[in-house]
C-alpha cells in the first residue's frame, strides 16, 4: 500500500510538472503580448529630445515623469492605457494551466504524507515537494490581493527549476522518521519556514523586475528608449514595484522570525539546547539579520530605490544557498537531507 501511495504520488507530481511547464510557456506569451504592446505604446509616447524641450518651454504643459515618459497634459499615462486593455487569453490559460498543476501538486504531497503517515518534510525531496507546492499557492493566493500576474513566468519557473532537480537528484523511497523529527515544533518550523521562502520569492522577483524598471525609466528619462525587456512599459512603475516587494518582504520576514523561534525550542526539545551553532542555525540566523537590515534600512535610514532591491536579491540568493547547499552538502545535527 506505501509503495503505491508513493508511486502513485510521484506520477501525479510528474503530471503537476507538465502543466507547469505549458503555463510557463503561456505566461512567456502573455509577457511577448505586452513587449509588442509596449512597443506601440512608446511610439506614440517616447518624442525626441528637441521635442520634448520645446513641449517643457510650452506654456501650460505638465511633465507626467512617473514610471514612463512624459506627456503633455491630457495625454495620458501609458500604465493608465495598458491597465485599460482587455486581459490576454494567454494569461487565463496560465493561470487554469497553474491551477491544474497546483492540483496535481497537491495530490502527490498529500499521499506522500498519507505514504509515510505523517508530515512530507522529513529529507530533501519532501522539503522541496512541500516547499515548491506553498510557493505556487503563495503565488495563487497573492494575485486575488494584488495583481502581480506578471511574476508568472519566474514563479513557475522557479518551481520547475527547483523541482526538477528534486527530481533528479533528491528522490528517496518513503522512510520512518527520524526521532528528532518526532516533534509538533518541526510542524510548525517547516510551516513558516516555507511560508517565509514563498514570500521572500515574491519580493526577490519584484526586487529584479525593480531595477529594470528603474534601468528604463531612467532611459526614458534621457530619451534614450531600450529596445530589451519592452514589456516593463506595462508593469507598475519602479516605486510602486518596490513598495510591493517591501510589503512581501516584511510577510516574509514575519515568518522566518517564527522560523528561528520555533527552530529554537524544537533544538531545546530534541537536543537540550536552545542554540547549538549548528551550520544550519547560523544560517538561517544570517538570513534574518540579512532581511532585518533590509527592512531596518528602508524604514529608518533612508535606502530605497536599487540599494533596497540589491539588498533583497542577496537575501534571496542566501535562502536559496540554505536550502540547496547548507542542506546537502553540510554536516551537522539538522543533516536531514535523506541522501
Amino acid at each position: 500500500m506505501t509503495e503505491s501511495l508513493s508511486a502513485i504520488s510521484t506520477v501525479s507530481i510528474y503530471v503537476a510538472m507538465g502543466f507547469y511547464a505549458a503555463a510557463f510557456i503561456a505566461f512567456a506569451l502573455d509577457i511577448a503580448r505586452r513587449g509588442a504592446l509596449a512597443t506601440a505604446d512608446e511610439r506614440g509616447f517616447v518624442p525626441s529630445a528637441v521635442a520634448r524641450r520645446a513641449e517643457d518651454e510650452a506654456p501650460g504643459s505638465v511633465a507626467v515623469a512617473i514610471g514612463g515618459p512624459r506627456t503633455a497634459t491630457g495625454g495620458g499615462d501609458e500604465r493608465e492605457s495598458a491597465r485599460a486593455r482587455p486581459v490576454s487569453s494567454s494569461i487565463w490559460w496560465a493561470f487554469a494551466l497553474t491551477m491544474a498543476g497546483f492540483a496535481f501538486h497537491l495530490v502527490a504531497t498529500v499521499l506522500r504524507g498519507i505514504a509515510a503517515v505523517r508530515v512530507p518534510w522529513a529529507n530533501m525531496w519532501e522539503f522541496s515537494l512541500t516547499g515548491t507546492l506553498v510557493i505556487v499557492g503563495v503565488f495563487l493566493v497573492a494575485n486575488l490581493t494584488w495583481n502581480i500576474t506578471y511574476l508568472g513566468t519566474f514563479i513557475v519557473g522557479l518551481v520547475l527549476v527547483l523541482q526538477g532537480v528534486a527530481l533528479l537528484q533528491y528522490y528517496v523511497p518513503v522512510v520512518p522518521l527520524q526521532p528528532a523529527l518526532q516533534s509538533y515544533w518541526l510542524v510548525i518550523h517547516i510551516i513558516v519556514a516555507v511560508l517565509g521562502t514563498a514570500f521572500f520569492a515574491l519580493g526577490f522577483a519584484l526586487s529584479g523586475l525593480q531595477l529594470l524598471q528603474h534601468r528604463r525609466e531612467t532611459h526614458l528619462a534621457e530619451s534614450r528608449p531600450s529596445q530589451q525587456f519592452r514589456f516593463l512599459g506595462t508593469l507598475p512603475n519602479s516605486v510602486a514595484l518596490e513598495n510591493l516587494a517591501y510589503r512581501t518582504n516584511i510577510v516574509g520576514f514575519i515568518a522566518w522570525t517564527f522560523t528561528l523561534i520555533a527552530g529554537a525550542i524544537w533544538a531545546e526539545k530534541a537536543w537540550g539546547s536552545y542554540w547549538g551553532w549548528d551550520t544550519k542555525e547560523v544560517w538561517t540566523f544570517v538570513i534574518w539579520v540579512l532581511y532585518a537590515g533590509y527592512i531596518h534600512a528602508r524604514a529608518t535610514r533612508g535606502w530605497r530605490g536599487s540599494r533596497s532591491a540589491w539588498l533583497s536579491i542577496v537575501g534571496f540568493a542566501a535562502v536559496m544557498f540554505n536550502f540547496g547547499v547548507v542542506n546537502v552538502f553540510f554536516k551537522g545535527l539538522h543533516a536531514y537531507s535523506g541522501l
